[in-house]
């Protein structure tokens, strides 16, 4: 087993400020508030079972008025020392991006925006799969649209950081972000929802992907593809023992974090978290970032 060459290092941000002010998700209900002490309780958790499996996690201020600051993996995509920040779809989130942009400028990271007016959001629309250190093929980034991010964005992103980019479509409102639905493990095994998938979303990842996961619709809904995985251990919102058993099978450990407070937001461990070590260049390219010039393919 390959484990990913990300997932050691993470940025989260408190809970303080958060509860649900408005509704931009078929699970934010503003009748419906989270209870602040039991957030903070289950975030103190994931952080503590992050840390335990190995992960150094860093903060971010919360900023009242700002509730899904708190939503780190929307905050942009991080490339080796290169951040590029998320051109939020909503006007309720369009608010936090300074606090995002401030935060990696202040850190060294060289902070890029895509061009064009597209909306994307970050981390929770792309992720990184495939690609060995010292190997000939680079990573592919996985890329979802219709809900939050536009294709043209994703495109955009991919020759800004010269990666291929596989789309998927996101065909269920309730799958907004495409890390509801993908999840990669290791360097050939993800996590995927086809619940959340159009049948060519389905086969564009089954021929990417060496040994898919599939989720049943019962674990979809519950999140599981929205989980953070840390070298052999995954960190689950939730886990089914159909699910427990197949990933225990292939050598990992499995650690539920319950997340149940931002679930009314949406929002489950994966969008909690945004990885800092990713660095696309390193993992399958010798000699460093090849600058724009790569080839997104849709």
């Amino acid at each position: 087993m390959a484990s990913l060459t990300w997932g050691r290092r993470f940025l989260l941000c408190r809970p303080l400020h958060f509860t649900v002010a408005y509704e931009i998700n078929p699970y934010m209900h503003v009748q419906v508030h989270p209870d602040p002490e039991q957030a903070l309780a289950e975030h103190d958790g994931l952080v503590a079972t992050l840390t335990t499996a190995g992960a150094e996690v860093e903060f971010m201020d919360p900023v009242a008025g700002l509730p899904d600051l708190v939503f780190t993996a929307n905050a942009g995509v991080v490339d080796g020392d290169a951040f590029v920040p998320s051109r939020f779809r909503h006007p309720e989130r369009q608010g936090e991006t300074v606090h995002d942009v401030a935060w990696f400028s202040h850190r060294g990271f060289a902070v890029t925006p895509l061009p064009g007016d597209d909306p994307f959001e970050g981390a929770g629309d792309v992720l990184p799969f495939g690609g060995e250190p010292g190997g000939a093929h680079g990573p592919v980034l996985v890329a979802g649209y219709r809900a939050r991010s536009a294709v043209g964005a994703q495109m955009h992103l991919g020759t800004l950081l010269g990666v291929p980019v596989r789309t998927v479509e996101l065909a269920d409102e309730r799958f907004y972000h495409v890390d509801l639905v993908f999840c990669p493990v290791d360097e050939r095994r993800a996590l995927i929802a086809p619940l959340g998938l159009d049948r060519y979303g389905c086969r564009v990842l089954e021929e990417l992907v060496p040994e898919p996961v599939w989720l049943t619709d019962e674990e979809a809904t519950a999140f599981c593809a929205n989980s953070v995985v840390v070298g052999e251990t995954i960190v689950m919102p939730s886990c089914t023992p159909r699910l427990g058993r197949i990933l225990e099978d292939a050598g990992f450990a499995v650690a539920v974090s319950p997340v149940g407070e931002f679930l009314k937001a949406g929002g489950g461990c994966r969008c909690l978290t945004l990885a800092l070590d990713v660095d696309l260049s390193a993992a399958g390219r010798p000699g460093g970032r090849p600058g724009a010039g790569g080839q997104p393919v849709g």
